[in-house]
This record gives structure tokens, C-alpha cells and sequence, in this order.
């Protein structure tokens, strides 16, 4: 199942809803990430005991729950340079 599968599941959800209901009714499903998977039930966990009273409030703890197998390559961005009087990374070249 894909983030915006997982998405709509926790849409079709009756709310307000604790993470454990959220996770005896779905915490079985295994989400795919670019980098591994995760059940649901192991991101709503890491999101802590909360009781969420929308879909949208459920949606932003799975979100910002999810492992660094839901991101690319780790501390990198292409946006932002390194911050003066620090070393970051080296440069890749692809």
C-alpha cells in the first residue's frame, strides 16, 4: 500500500478514534516506502498514544511518523548550503 492508500484508509475512518483503534483496524496493512516498509501499526506508534478528532489530524501524525525509509538519500538538499563555519557532507556528482 502506497502513503496515499494509507491515506484513504485512515480517511474512511469513524473519528474521533484513539491511534490503538486505528491500529486494531488497520495497523496490519504494510505501507511501501522508496527506502523498505513499515506496517501502520509500527508509524502510529512512533506517533504516540493520541487520540486524533479528524482524518487530517490522524494523516499528520502517520506523516511525520514515518522512518527514514520514506525519504531519499539522508541529509541532503539541494536547496539549502551548508551553514558557514560547519562541515557537511561532500559533494556527490551524479
Amino acid at each position: 500500500m502506497t502513503l496515499k492508500q494509507a491515506n484513504q484508509l485512515l480517511d474512511s475512518y469513524q473519528y474521533p478514534a484513539s491511534a490503538e483503534q486505528l491500529i486494531a483496524a488497520h495497523g496490519d496493512y504494510v505501507i511501501d516506502l522508496p527506502n523498505g516498509t513499515e506496517t501502520l501499526e509500527e508509524v502510529l506508534r512512533r506517533a504516540g498514544d493520541e487520540t486524533y478528532d479528524s482524518s487530517h489530524q490522524a494523516r499528520d501524525a502517520m506523516y511525520g511518523a514515518v522512518s527514514s525509509k520514506a525519504i531519499g538519500r539522508r541529509h541532503y538538499s539541494d536547496r539549502d548550503p551548508t551553514t558557514m563555519g560547519t562541515n557537511g557532507p561532500e559533494q556527490i556528482s551524479f
